[in-house]
């Protein structure tokens, strides 16, 4: 029994699996293709092209314009704050400070009194020298009488010559006495002036080491106050040599008369605007150690913002450049083969090598194959290479390009690549 049942069962089996070919034939002849994901094949039975891979979006950047123009040629340095004169208070008599007349750090004024010294003893002898000049005016009185009396007798025969010439000798002596005790009076007088120290010029006033009370002696050569200049004041800085054929040129025109001299600006430690000076020194000599030649530069300073010691910025300019190239400092990069800038052209990002020559505030002035028709990428140079596209979305506060809205006008959109059917 168990045998011919096995045999039916394998019989029945082969049937099944010819007829289920049988029908996978008919199928396949018919154009029927399983589906994508079961590894067949979409459509009537011819194969398709595979599709080419998309091309990446462009980049969106922010240009600005090249300028092309006037720039001026600037240097940049630091310098000090140096006073174009400074006093020192000293006295010129010995006596005890009497009275101080100022404050530390006050300003003061050509002749303003400082110092009150004790005068009292210079008078006491200033009243005796005049005593004694009254006497000596009295006695030369006397002896002139003497002279013109014996002069008159010696006429008549009645006088010896040698007593005539005595009472000419007694007179002249008497007139020197006299002149004598005046300049000893004119010296006590002065004393008595010197006693009260005033500003020799206007100024401020530093420390005073001293104060009422003190003895000072003018042997001991004491500093009683320092008054400083402080309108106009100094800036002295320093440039490299090689500034120093356009300074001079600038300085030796202004001179004659052809042109402005060297324009000079400072900025103090202040929000207020930069001070506007005027060169008025350059050294005689290079400094051979720093290869740099030493100037200065006069400000007015009537509000103080310049303070003796002082570090500044200072700008010089010695020339203008009539035609500079200047784009964004922010458009300049710096590669392995020196600096570039990125041009946008057509909506391609194009690279150009600049030579870097200066920089002005925000902006670089440079050499290179720039026009002033070409636009320079400011924001995205790093997402971009030579050669790939680009599409300038502008930035706040650029100013107005050909897009008509106040932003450049945007790049073509890139065409939609899609996979042909064969």
């Amino acid at each position: 029994m168990g045998s011919p049942r096995r045999a039916r069962i394998l019989v029945l089996a082969a049937i099944a699996v010819a007829g289920a070919a049988l029908g996978w034939r008919h199928l396949d002849a018919g154009g029927w293709r399983l589906p994508a994901a079961f590894g067949g094949q979409a459509g009537g039975g011819a194969a398709t092209a595979p599709a080419r891979p998309a091309q990446p979006p462009p980049v969106a950047v922010a240009t600005e314009p090249v300028r092309r123009g006037p720039k001026p040629v600037e240097v940049l340095a630091n310098g000090t704050v140096v006073p174009e004169a400074v006093v020192t208070v000293r006295t010129r008599v010995d006596g005890q400070i009497e009275a101080v007349h100022v404050e530390e750090g006050q300003m003061v004024r050509r002749g303003q009194p400082l110092f009150t010294l004790d005068s009292r003893l210079s008078r006491a002898l200033l009243a005796q020298q005049e005593a004694q000049i009254a006497r000596d005016r009295a006695l030369l009185e006397r002896a002139r009488a003497d002279q013109a009396r014996y002069q008159s007798l010696r006429g008549e025969g009645f006088a010896a010559q040698q007593r005539l010439e005595q009472a000419t000798a007694e007179a002249a002596a008497a007139a020197a006495n006299v002149r004598a005790g005046e300049a000893l009076a004119a010296q006590t007088r002065l004393s008595i002036e010197f006693a009260t120290i005033t500003a020799e010029m206007d100024g401020r006033l530093g420390a005073l080491p001293l104060r009422a009370g003190n003895f000072v002696r003018q042997a001991e050569n004491t500093a009683l106050a320092t008054i400083t200049r402080m309108d106009p004041i100094l800036v002295q800085f320093s440039v490299p040599e090689r500034w120093l054929p356009d300074i001079r040129a600038a300085t030796q025109a202004a001179a004659t008369g052809a042109g402005p001299g060297p324009a000079v600006q400072v900025r103090a430690d202040d929000d207020g605007p930069p001070l506007e000076g005027e060169l008025v020194f350059v050294d005689s000599a290079v400094d051979v150690q720093t290869g740099t030649i030493a100037l200065k530069a006069r400000f007015r300073n009537p509000e103080a913002r310049l303070w003796p010691g002082q570090y500044v910025q200072v700008r010089l300019t010695p020339r203008v450049d009539p035609d500079a190239i200047s784009v964004p400092a922010a458009a300049v990069q710096t590669g392995q083969e020196g600096r570039f800038v990125f041009v946008l052209q057509e909506g391609v990002a194009r690279r150009r090598p600049v030579e870097l020559v200066r920089t002005i505030g925000d902006r670089a002035v440079v050499r290179g194959e720039l026009t002033a028709a070409d636009r320079v990428i400011v924001e995205g140079a790093q997402r971009v290479a030579d050669g790939m596209r680009a599409v300038d979305r502008g930035r706040p506060g650029a100013p107005p390009g050909p897009g008509g809205d106040g932003r450049p006008a945007a790049a073509p959109a890139a065409p939609r690549i899609t996979a042909a059917a064969h």
